[in-house]
């Protein structure tokens, strides 16, 4: 067993890495932590690394049964919340502070790990904060949250600040390596995902996801005219959905079976028939969340398709200004160098503007379809 080695998951944040070591093994804590950092930069998973060295007596090896149960969230002095949906109740915070006042079971901390702690609503956040400014001795929250700036300055005022940054594409490559990824593909993963560290695994791993972000980079060079700009926008629509639907029926299955296991489903004997009946609520519960959550994937989905689809133009103004910065699509350089060639920088700024403006009507609950329609004229006339 080795120290600290839960911190081996995160990718190219030494600095981090020093600091939540030097804490844990202070004994000396704060009482509140904001993890901090652009998607994929590993802030949750540093969140949980950290819960593990709290609750490991070797400081996080990884291997001993704490840090197995933080690995899997089912460590009984840890509370891991992820929101499904787009927002945190303020019942749902109530109820997660009432458990966060319970002692600890093992005697040492008491933790929970809120990751995307920004989708808590405002009155939510007022129930956290009462939380945060008051909580028992051997309690300690990790907040997760892309910016500071996400949460109320009443909140982050009483949290230590943890920033993560985006991870170089060695660093996610040399972890994709480890996991038994091909060097090559390893980078090239890695170079695609931009940083994101779950993205360039899926990438990596998963020939149809490899797919869908193909189809998505196909647009540039779809958008010749209007008929054909109206046809990729409902292309581009389709495989954000696709893959949304991908992740969600990944998600939903395994629930809705552990839930019906849990109350007795394919068991006989006395009492099964009213569990049965009982479970009839609960599953309904379930499926209003997972009808959540989808949403939210969904969403979550076309912001990523049309974060590739600007990160392709960023791409194609490093060939316009011979810019010395590494290309996210180095496997597409012959279109990049096409396009970059048939237009000019002030062009290819206004597109990636006409795609940023896509993302905050989304944002805003525009109908998807309307709003990747306007943005794929945008990127026809420009």
């Amino acid at each position: 067993m080795t120290a600290w080695a839960v911190f081996d998951q995160l990718a190219g944040q030494d600095p981090v890495v020093d600091q939540l070591r030097a804490a844990a093994g202070s004994g000396g804590l704060t009482h509140a932590w904001l993890f901090t950092g652009p998607p994929g930069s590993g802030r949750s998973v540093a969140a949980r690394a950290f819960a593990a060295a709290l609750l490991c007596h070797d400081q996080g090896c990884g291997e001993c049964q704490s840090c197995r149960q933080v690995a899997a969230g089912t460590h009984a002095d840890l509370l891991l919340v992820r929101p499904d949906g787009l927002s945190f109740g303020v019942r749902q915070t109530r109820e997660l502070v009432l458990k966060s006042a319970a002692s600890p079971v093992y005697g040492g901390w008491r933790v929970i790990v809120f990751e995307d702690a920004d989708r808590a609503t405002e009155q939510a956040a007022n129930a956290l904060l009462k939380a945060i400014e008051e909580p028992p001795p051997r309690t300690i929250w990790l907040l997760c949250a892309p910016s500071a700036a996400d949460l109320p300055t009443t909140i982050r005022s009483r949290c230590r600040l943890i920033t993560l940054r985006t991870p170089p594409t060695a660093a996610v490559a040399a972890i994709l390596e480890r996991e038994g990824v091909g060097a090559d593909q390893a980078v090239a993963a890695a170079r695609a995902a931009l940083g994101h560290i779950g993205r360039a695994r899926r990438l990596a791993t998963d020939p149809e996801a490899a797919r869908r972000r193909a189809a998505v980079l196909a647009m540039p060079t779809q958008v010749t005219g209007l008929a054909q700009a109206f046809d990729a926008a409902a292309a581009l629509v389709s495989a954000a959905e696709a893959e949304a639907k991908a992740t969600t029926e990944a998600l939903d299955a395994p629930e809705r079976d552990a839930l019906r296991q849990a109350f007795g489903e394919g068991s006989t004997g006395k009492g099964v028939a009213a569990a049965l009946r009982g479970a009839a609520g609960a599953l309904k519960d379930l499926e209003d969340r997972q009808k959540s959550r989808a949403t939210r994937i969904k969403r979550d989905a076309l912001d990523l398709a049309l974060l590739d689809l600007a990160a392709f133009y960023r791409d194609v103004l490093a060939v316009q200004l011979a810019a010395d910065v590494e290309l996210a699509n180095h496997s597409q350089e012959n279109d990049l160098r096409k396009l970059a060639e048939a237009s000019s920088p002030r062009a290819t700024v206004r597109r990636i503007e006409a795609i940023m403006t896509c993302r905050e009507r989304l944002n805003a609950s525009v109908a998807p379809l309307l709003a990747v329609e306007e943005m794929a004229l945008a990127l026809a006339a420009s």
